[in-house]
């Protein structure tokens, strides 16, 4: 996975007055998830702010990021698990992070890439991508950037499930059943085969 080194300040008041101050000056409310946990056992959030264009290339992208936070001087690793957006200007009104370990497993959304140029795409056919993440679980540092997933040999009116793929060390945790991409027939290829089976009948 991708890493990136952000600078974040500690929030101590937390309201919305608080928060819209905050944004005006250019920063994006956040809250850490790590280890605590408080009275009742539900995971304890650590109130920071960063400033919005630090955060620029880890959100506005495909890729999924580590993100190396430098809390005032006390170092973090963690991910972005929840982003909230404005709903007209697209704009990042709030973030929680999730602090991850070198050994304890995550689950988290990767990015799937297509390899190779599909036999049904030869033929004519159109690539369908279903899903552009599947799910997957182990400790961060085993965690790659994206899902390769060679589909040379994909043909017309097949598809690619979740069940059919395995990448080392990782856990899929997206379902078996999920289709990630298949080939579709187009009128060209429609065609083309109509044309063919004319052909042989001819002959």
């Amino acid at each position: 996975m991708k890493e990136i080194n952000v600078k974040a300040i500690n929030r101590t008041a937390t309201g919305k007055k608080a928060t819209k101050e905050l944004r005006k000056q250019g920063y994006v409310p956040c809250n850490l998830y790590g280890e605590a946990k408080d009275a009742n056992g539900k995971p304890e959030a650590k109130a920071i702010a960063i400033l919005a264009t630090d955060l620029r290339k880890a959100i506005y992208t495909p890729h999924v990021y580590v993100i190396r936070l430098n809390i005032e001087g006390n170092e973090h690793t963690a991910v972005m698990k929840e982003l909230q957006f404005h709903p007209t200007t697209d704009a990042v009104l709030h973030i929680d992070f999730l602090e991850v370990s070198e050994t304890k497993p995550l689950t988290i959304g990767i990015p799937v890439h297509l390899v190779g140029l599909a036999q049904g795409i030869r033929d004519g056919g159109r690539m369908n991508l279903s899903i552009r993440k599947i799910n997957v679980r182990a400790p961060y540092k085993q965690i790659p950037e994206q899902l390769d997933i060679d589909v040379t040999d994909l043909r017309i009116g097949k598809s690619i499930k979740v069940g059919q793929l395995n990448f080392e060390g990782l856990e899929l945790v997206t379902s078996k059943e999920v289709v990630v991409c298949s080939i579709k027939m187009t009128r060209a290829a429609s065609k083309n085969a109509a044309a063919e089976e004319e052909t042989e009948a001819a002959e």
